[in-house]
């Protein structure tokens, strides 16, 4: 698996209308996009910060794991999960670390925020950690 770079850090809050200002205005940075993942119950919203992007993610239904997060979080946000860019392509990268006995979440790549193919890896092969393995399918 090769990766180049951390292609984001995803942290859960309980609004984008709260949070959003405070990362413009507090740490000068610039929302750049909002979107809404309706098969994983989330709106995000991105910002830009070198070649790593911050995704606040608003969990859309209690059913989410957004909502899960903030919940087993005592109702506070927090870093939920840390994605890497994968230049071989996620499903490759799956494959690998199942072949190497890690665990996986998602079987296969779906799609994710801006358009990227997505997968996340078990916080139990990750010694605790969320990780999201992503590739853009359009480079």
């Amino acid at each position: 698996m090769q990766i180049s770079h951390i292609e984001h850090v995803g942290i859960a809050v309980t609004s984008l209308d709260e949070a959003i200002p405070f990362y413009e205005k507090m740490l000068g940075f610039k929302c750049f996009a909002i979107e809404e993942v309706e098969d994983q119950h989330v709106r995000t919203a991105f910002f830009q910060v070198g070649q790593t992007k911050i995704e606040l993610l608003e969990a859309t239904s209690p059913e989410s794991a957004i909502a899960k997060f903030i919940e087993k979080n005592g109702g506070r946000g927090g870093i939920q999960h840390v994605a890497f860019a994968v230049e071989d392509g996620v499903a490759n990268a799956l494959q690998e670390v199942q072949d190497k006995g890690g665990r996986v979440i998602d079987q296969a790549p779906r799609r994710g925020a801006e358009g990227l193919n997505i997968a996340f890896l078990h916080p139990k092969t990750t010694c605790g950690a969320l990780l999201e393995l992503c590739e853009n399918p359009n480079k």
